[in-house]
């Protein structure tokens, strides 16, 4: 029998409905939803009259698996439970001395273990131990091309809507970092606040964030998409004076994934927006138009092409081509050209 997978959702869910499990093993590269699973198991399990007596935080790099187990053993004062947080345990040497107490845990101990950026082996005893008896959890970082319907819905949770475009000005400043996704959040909801219509514009973000809503990656797609030379070399330029924002690192990528969509475009059967959308995975029709056009302006042979030197590009721009000593403003201006003609 295949091993139940908890998703963030699941888990919050249970919280939420006051289903408490007495072991949380929270693990993985993104901080963000083990952040928020510990705070919400920290807020909910406990009230107020409680916390004082019956809420214990370690730190891996002060603590030793033994000093778990006798927090763990503790009983609770004048309270159905204890939380136990265990922050930073991937530092603790010898975790795997754990194994015993969560083969048998004590039911009135909420034990939480804070393990990021690394995963526990799911082969040894203690991975084992807390499928069986409580919660292990590993938290994924979220690919880029999901990071739009994953905004939409933390928007959605604010009582928030926004135009598309708004969305892709988030994403091209923050990428999947989702620490800071929801610092800028927490800021625009307050901007927001008091506001009968509660919508996110482009020059909101542009006006209180920074971000340009003329000059970013999303833009420069566009501009490919439609072939304006003029605005695409704009943007390129603009670029240029903030390298370190505006990366080609960053930036091939956005390049790399709309002509190799475009390609699935032009060798699906049926070219309607609606099979378009479907054959994409796409939500919105907005998402689709940019696709549309580049179907009239790119031909599958130069689409072909263009992946090709794409990739070129991203080699030039790491080093591989010895003889090229381009910066990447005139490696991408090079790229636009071939792209162009």
């Amino acid at each position: 029998m295949a091993k139940q997978e908890f998703t963030y959702d699941d888990i919050c869910r249970e919280i939420k409905a006051g289903r408490f499990r007495p072991v949380y093993v929270l693990m993985g590269e993104e901080p963000y939803f083990i952040d928020r699973i510990t705070d919400l198991l920290l807020e909910k399990v406990l009230n107020a009259a409680e916390r004082d007596f019956n809420r214990i935080i370690l730190y891996g790099a002060d603590t030793k698996a033994v000093d778990v187990w006798n927090a763990a053993r503790r009983f609770p004062m004048m309270s159905d439970y204890q939380v136990v947080v265990v922050r930073e345990a991937q530092l603790i040497g010898d975790i795997d001395l754990l194994t015993n107490y969560v083969k048998n845990p004590l039911a009135s101990t909420i034990l939480v273990i804070n393990y990021k950026y690394r995963t526990l082996d799911r082969r040894k005893a203690l991975a084992a131990a807390v499928e069986k008896n409580g919660i292990l959890f590993e938290s994924k970082k979220i690919p880029e091309y999901q990071m739009a319907a994953f905004i939409n819905t933390l928007l959605r949770q604010r009582a928030i809507t926004a135009q598309h475009n708004a969305v892709l000005m988030l994403i091209d400043h923050i990428g999947n970092d989702l620490e800071l996704l929801n610092k800028e959040l927490d800021k625009l909801e307050i901007l927001l606040a008091g506001q009968a219509t509660r919508y996110l514009t482009p020059q909101l973000i542009e006006k209180n964030i920074g971000i340009s809503k003329d000059f970013n990656k999303f833009e420069l797609q566009s501009a490919i998409a439609r072939k304006d030379i003029l605005k695409a070399n704009r943007i390129i330029r603009y670029f240029e004076k903030d390298p370190k924002a505006h990366s080609i690192n960053s930036t091939l990528p956005v390049l790399f994934n709309y002509f190799s969509n475009l390609m699935i475009c032009h060798y699906t059967s049926g070219k309607s927006e609606a099979n378009l959308m479907e054959t994409l995975g796409f939500h919105s029709p907005i998402q689709i138009k940019e696709y549309m056009i580049g179907l009239r302006n790119y031909p599958a042979m130069k689409v072909f092409l263009l992946i090709h030197e794409i990739r070129m590009a991203d080699a030039r721009s790491k080093g591989v081509d010895a003889t090229s000593s381009l910066a990447e403003g005139d490696i991408l201006k090079e790229l636009l050209y071939k792209i162009f003609h």
